[in-house]
């Protein structure tokens, strides 16, 4: 990967100073299916579904999550970003399971406003959704 295709950021749960793959950001030019096109080739790749049954990470195309993975010196990282009407953020993490815990209290924060499709019934917090539902959906390939 080349360097131009880096940055320098900080994980969101151990404050560490990395340098990981950068989330493409919106040029404005089209929409958020254009924005997704702009994905291929880099580490990063759409995340469409989460939970156990597959539920809407987002809404396309004005609510859209990706997802990378890489490796540095000190070990994995595990990155999500989204593309929310055209403004761009990425979050890396050392540990997977403080990223699906961060991807899922997004996805809940959308479901619960009503901007994406998700559980009919919905505890209050995210923290208090089953175990299965918070983490990637089962049938997701890569």
């Amino acid at each position: 990967m080349s360097t131009a295709t880096m940055t320098q950021t900080v994980t969101t749960d151990t404050a560490e100073a990395i340098t990981a793959p950068v989330l493409p950001a919106d040029d404005r030019a089209g929409d958020g299916y254009d924005w997704m096109d702009t994905l291929e080739g880099t580490a990063w790749s759409v995340l469409p579904n989460w939970a156990s049954e597959g539920w809407d990470a987002g809404s396309w195309p004005y609510i859209i999550f990706a997802v990378a993975r890489t490796r540095d010196k000190d070990g994995e990282l595990f990155g999500y970003g989204t593309n929310v009407e055209g403004d761009t953020s990425a979050h890396w993490f050392r540990s997977q399971d403080a990223c699906f815990e961060a991807i899922t209290a997004e996805v809940f924060f959308h479901w619960t406003s009503g901007q994406s499709d998700g559980p009919e019934i919905l505890p209050a917090t995210a923290a208090e959704l089953p175990d299965r539902d918070r983490k990637p959906y089962p049938g997701r390939t890569d």
